[in-house]
């Protein structure tokens, strides 16, 4: 029975994202943009790396009380793509202290967007592919 869940490719990456906490219902004392980068992205969303929020921060996120809006410059991209997201869950970075992974599910994207990232996505995985099999 299908779900209704699309499957995307994900593939690592290291791009750099700017990215802003944004609420319409409570009030986000974090009102910064912020520099972060994802190690991990696909149509469907992204992990973004980011210094820990603080607990009120934390709190809006998890109930989904605060979103993110996020600005995304693919390489070989012109214009960054914008998006918001919400948390989608929370992965601790053991090797990075003070930093964690936000998994971040894309909530609303032009569809341009959408299918920028879908096929650099492909792109990456083909190249990926190609040079895995030139080795001997």
């Amino acid at each position: 029975m299908p779900s209704g869940r699309k499957d995307y490719v994900k593939i690592s990456v290291d791009v750099p994202i700017r990215y802003k906490f944004l609420s319409k219902t409570i009030e986000v004392k974090d009102q910064d943009v912020h520099e972060g980068h994802t190690n991990n992205i696909s149509g469907s969303g992204l992990v973004l790396v980011v210094k820990i929020p603080d607990g009120d921060t934390l709190k809006g996120l998890l109930s989904n009380e605060i979103l993110i809006g996020i600005n995304l410059l693919l390489p070989s991209q012109d214009e960054a793509i914008k998006a918001l997201g919400k948390l989608a869950y929370i992965e601790a970075l053991p090797e990075m202290p003070g930093k964690c992974g936000l998994s971040v599910r894309f909530l609303d994207m032009p569809k341009d967007a959408s299918d920028q990232i879908l096929r650099y996505t492909i792109r990456a995985q083909i190249t990926k592919k190609v040079r895995r099999s030139e080795l001997p």
